[in-house]
This record gives C-alpha cells, sequence and structure tokens, in this order.
C-alpha cells in the first residue's frame, strides 16, 4: 500500500483528494443534525436529514454517468468539488434562523458528490498500472470507511471547540482543498479520444439503458451490481443503531458514536484484507461477495440479541469488515470488466441502484421500529440480507464455474506459450470474465 502511495504522485492526488472531499461530506452532519434538533425539536426533521444525504445519488445518477464518460473526468471532479464549497456555504443560512436550509445544503453537497464518486472510481484504473489496481482499489474503497470514523468525529470536535458555524465553514474549505488535489494531477483519467472525435449528445435516461442493458449482456458485471443491491437492503440495520443504544443499553450519543465508530472501522480495514483475493478471478470475486453478505447478516443477528454494548460493538465490527469487503471486490470486478467508455455511467448506476435500495431499507426499519421495536428490526433485516446472500451465491453458481474453467484455460495456454517462447511475455488480449482485465 505504502509502495503504490510513495511512487505514483497522480493516484496520491486523487487519493488525498477522495479523502479530503469524504471528510467534507461527513465532517458538517453532527452540527446539522444539532441545529435541526435546537431550532425545530423534531426528530422527524432530524431523521429526513439521513435521506437528503443519499436519496439525491439516485435522482442525479442518470446524469452523472453519461458527464463522467463523455467529460474529461478532472474537470467533472474539480468542478463538483468547487460548486459542493459554494454549498456547503448555505449552512451558514440555516444558522441564521432558517432550519430548512440545512436540507437544501446537504442535499445540494450530496446531488454534486454524485458526480464526484463515479469519475474517481472510474479514473482509477487510469493512473495505476494493472497490477496495482487491486491495491489502488482497497484504498480508495477503504476512504469511505476512514471517513466515516473520522470525519465526523473531526466535525463534531470542532462544533464543539469553535462553535457550529465555524464547522460549516471548515466544511466548505474541506471540498476547495479536495478540488485543488485534483487539479494538480496531470495524467489522464480516461482513454484517449481521436482529435477531431466530436462529444456526443448526453441523453441521461437513455445512456443509463445503454449501460444497464451493457450488464445484462455480461452476466459478471450483472452479478456485480446484483450483489452492491443486495447488500445495500441491510442499511435500514445502521438507522435502528441510535435507537438501540438509547432503549437497550442506555448509552445515549456516546453509544451510538461507539457502534458507529465499529461500522466505520469495519469499512476501513475490511478492504485490506481481500487484496489477494480479487486476483484469483471473477468466480472469487463473486463468491467473496455471497460470503460476506451472509457473514454480514449473521453478525448482526448477533448484535439483535446481544445484552452487552461491547459485545455489539465487535459484532458490528466484524459485519462491516464483510460490507467493507464487498464493496471493493464490486468495485473492482465493474473497473476491471467494463470498457473505460462506459465504466461512468455503470457505476453511476450502480450507485443510483444502491442508493434507492439503502432509503427502502431505511424507509422500512423506520416502519419497522415503531411496530416491533429496533432489536426485532434489525433481526428482521438482517435475515433478509442472509437470504438476499444465500440466494446470491446459488443464482451466480453457473457463472462462477463458468468464470472459473476459462481462467483456468487461459493459464493453462499462458503457461503453454511461455514455455514455447522464453523471454518477455507475448502481447495477448485479454479474457475479460476470466481474468478481470479491461475490454479490448
Amino acid at each position: 500500500m505504502w509502495s503504490l502511495f510513495r511512487r505514483n504522485g497522480q493516484f496520491r492526488r486523487l487519493f488525498c483528494a477522495q479523502l479530503v472531499s469524504y471528510a467534507g461530506d461527513w465532517f458538517a452532519t453532527v452540527a446539522a443534525i444539532g441545529l435541526l434538533l435546537d431550532q425545530t425539536g423534531s426528530d422527524l426533521l432530524a431523521s429526513l436529514f439521513w435521506v437528503a444525504q443519499s436519496l439525491p445519488t439516485f435522482v442525479m445518477a442518470p446524469l452523472a454517468g453519461p458527464v463522467v464518460d463523455r467529460f474529461d473526468r478532472r474537470t467533472v471532479l474539480v468542478l463538483a468539488s468547487f460548486a459542493q464549497a459554494v454549498v456547503a456555504l448555505l449552512f451558514l443560512f440555516a444558522g441564521s434562523g432558517m432550519a430548512w436550509m440545512v436540507f437544501v445544503a446537504q442535499a445540494g453537497i450530496t446531488a454534486l458528490g454524485s458526480f464526484f464518486g463515479p469519475a474517481s472510481q472510474a479514473g482509477v484504473a487510469n493512473l495505476v498500472d494493472e497490477d496495482d489496481l487491486p491495491e489502488a482499489t482497497a484504498m480508495m474503497s477503504a476512504t469511505w470507511g476512514a471517513m466515516l470514523a473520522v470525519g465526523a468525529a473531526l466535525g463534531a470536535g470542532v462544533t464543539v471547540l469553535f462553535g457550529r458555524q465555524t464547522a460549516f465553514l471548515v466544511d466548505a474549505g474541506s471540498f476547495v482543498l479536495a478540488g485543488a488535489l485534483v487539479w494538480s494531477i496531470r495524467t489522464p483519467m480516461q482513454a484517449a479520444r481521436e482529435p477531431d472525435a466530436e462529444v456526443e449528445r448526453m441523453r441521461p435516461i437513455k445512456d443509463t439503458v445503454e449501460a444497464l442493458r451493457y450488464a445484462r449482456r455480461h452476466p459478471s458485471i450483472l452479478a456485480l451490481l446484483g450483489s452492491h443491491v443486495g447488500f445495500a437492503l441491510g442499511a435500514g440495520i445502521v438507522g435502528m443503531l441510535a435507537v438501540l443504544s438509547d432503549e437497550r443499553w442506555n448509552a445515549g450519543d456516546g453509544g451510538t458514536g461507539l457502534l458507529l465508530t465499529a461500522r466505520g472501522l469495519g469499512v476501513l480495514i475490511g478492504p485490506f484484507l481481500i487484496r489477494k483475493l480479487v486476483r484469483r478471478g471473477i468466480h472469487g470475486v463473486l463468491l467473496a461477495c455471497g460470503v460476506a453478505c451472509i457473514g454480514y447478516g449473521i453478525f448482526y443477528l448477533g448484535v439483535a440479541v446481544t445484552p452487552w454494548i461491547v459485545m455489539a460493538f465487535v459484532f458490528v465490527l466484524i459485519a462491516h469488515l464483510g460490507g467493507g469487503a464487498q464493496w471493493t471486490l464490486t468495485t473492482y470486478g465493474i473497473q476491471m470488466l467494463t470498457p473505460d467508455e462506459l465504466r461512468g455511467r455503470v457505476f453511476a448506476a450502480a450507485f443510483a441502484l444502491v442508493t434507492l435500495s439503502m432509503s427502502i431499507s431505511l424507509l422500512i426499519a423506520g416502519l419497522l421500529g415503531g411496530l416491533i421495536g429496533p432489536g426485532w428490526t434489525i433481526a428482521v433485516i438482517a435475515s433478509v440480507v442472509v437470504v438476499w446472500g444465500t440466494g446470491f451465491l446459488i443464482i451466480t453458481r453457473d457463472v462462477r464455474a463458468e468464470a472459473e474453467a476459462e481462467a483456468r484455460l487461459v493459464s493453462q495456454a499462458h503457461t503453454h506459450v511461455t514455455d514455447l517462447e522464453p523471454g518477455p511475455e507475448p502481447s495477448r488480449e485479454p479474457d475479460l470474465e476470466a481474468g478481470l482485465a479491461p475490454e479490448a
């Protein structure tokens, strides 16, 4: 990890930019929710803040994907970051008595972030060598978990020490810094186009459908998207952690912070535990995705029944080790199996489906929580995730078997050619499904 970070300055800049940008996504959370509660006293409005932090991604995805594929990704990242900085300043108006501006500011930051995520993920493969891509993907995937654990905590600290207005100003500054870091990248973040090639007119809905049709024609990509969406069905569990902390353990905000820290640490560490696994090929990736989904559900079943918050901390941490690993595996697979000119649209479609799945899960969790309590709600959703993971392994059995057989044939052919012609390996067209290599 550190070797790649030291020797590839262009990737280092993108990594740091994403780290800072994700910190900005979480930095204002504590101050914004606290402001809503102080000015309105409404728990419902505080809950709706989380919807404003996720749902705009689903709405903007049909536009974000085509933009990322048709225009320079570095420029898209810079403009999105600077625009986020401007929108973040709207939080200051909320502090002046207009609480509704919290939703405007947060929804705007999330909507613009829907361009940042696909552009950075799609551009990684163009900044690093193929051998470094598993490492780079793990590092980029871990940034979200790192900033979930660190960004919100830093924002809370600044809020307590210097006030909410200062926290909002620092939040805006973080997006400026992210944009400046991306601006310093000099390596192109997408494949070169013909000098006289014209940029096609964008058709957001049609372009998104085209990306989904491409996935449908390639079973491995479709399976990776299914893994993404299915895992997101468990998002409603996270919405119950604060309620469980208060009602079962009487731990209040401190307990909520402890459990969210466990979540962030799991997402941070998980990607680094499976770095070697991705080299096995797409069959290994799909198998690990299903196992991670089942493990996530099983350990959250433990959270649902444990009487000790310390044990819940351990269960949450282990559950999200699988969550972080699954996200990395699916992201890596999509990067390698999707051609550059479609990669942004496929990622945007994936983010849209994931956020929609998350929103549905959060809504169902909120409704169930009031009827059967947080513990039973977590148990129900965790059971659904276990069933999904099991079904995923069954449904993708043929896809995994075919990919494994193709990978074996490619390996044997490569060995045979190497034996016949010693010296540098002759160039060859990579096999998409078997070797996780980009399409020619």
